[in-house]
């Protein structure tokens, strides 16, 4: 399928590893420019190589904390006409009520949640302005299935969940789209970290990680260039009645019963 996206231009945040690494190289893949966005200098930068080793494309790289707002000013300062925005940065610590604290609590949401509304508030904006966008936020399953162990983590996504069906539902008539993508069990580096931790505490081996992922759907964890191609899809022309929805990438895995 021709998604017709060559000579475009891409932000994606989070984007020096795990999924938003896998959404610019699919964007890359189609011919679309790419502005990775993450905290890490070193880590942008082998992305940066690995992309530019494999396409023909410009690749831009800026390492910004976005749960600051002052960077996300800087952003749409810098790089005026983006065509598509894919929001990924942020990870929200796992626990019940108890276990997490305030101050953890607000740190997570300043990132993935204010940092996703505050970089939908700018770049919409600028995109408004021009009649033409796309933005895409990945998400998380755990907003539509709640888990009280995951408790900040599901709140946070439900809210986003919410925002971007807001959002997304009038865009349309500004000429933009908005969506979102809930990713289930993805085999990021951060997941296969914590299995191994799993494995070997229950296993006795950290290598037999992979067994304890058998109850999930498919017997495997997503892969990330599996919610990376559907980024490209979704911001592609194809795709360009979708918006105000989410789509979500788990196996059916909200529709089982508990995976682990």
């Amino acid at each position: 399928m021709e998604l017709n996206l060559r000579g475009r231009t891409a932000l994606v945040t989070g984007a020096s590893k795990g999924i938003g690494l896998a959404s610019a190289e699919c964007l890359a893949a189609e011919g679309v420019n790419v502005i990775l966005v993450s905290r890490t200098q070193t880590d942008l930068d082998a992305a940066r190589q690995k992309i530019m080793s494999r396409r023909n494309v410009n690749v831009q790289v800026h390492a910004y904390d976005l749960s600051d707002s002052r960077n996300i000013d800087k952003l749409v300062a810098e790089h005026p006409g983006i065509d598509i925005v894919v929001n990924n940065a942020g990870a929200i610590p796992a626990g019940d009520l108890q276990q997490v604290t305030e101050e953890r609590w607000r740190q997570a949401w300043d990132l993935k949640v204010f940092g996703y509304i505050n970089m939908c508030r700018r770049f919409y904006a600028e995109m408004k302005s021009r009649e033409r966008g796309v933005i895409i936020n990945i998400l998380g399953m755990a907003g539509e299935k709640m888990d009280r162990t995951y408790i900040a983590g599901s709140t946070g996504n439900a809210a986003l969940m919410a925002f971007t069906k807001a959002l997304g539902g009038s865009a349309g008539d500004d000429g933009l789209r908005v969506v979102g993508i809930n990713p289930g069990a993805i085999a990021t580096d951060r997941l296969i970290t914590i299995m191994q931790a799993r494995a070997k505490d229950r296993l006795g081996d950290e290598n037999k990680w992979r067994e304890l992922m058998q109850p999930l759907p498919m017997g495997r964890a997503g892969t990330a260039e599996e919610i990376g191609m559907m980024v490209a899809f979704l911001a592609s022309d194809v795709s360009a009645y979708t918006t105000g929805t989410i789509i979500t990438i788990d196996g059916g895995a909200a529709n089982r019963g508990p995976m682990f």
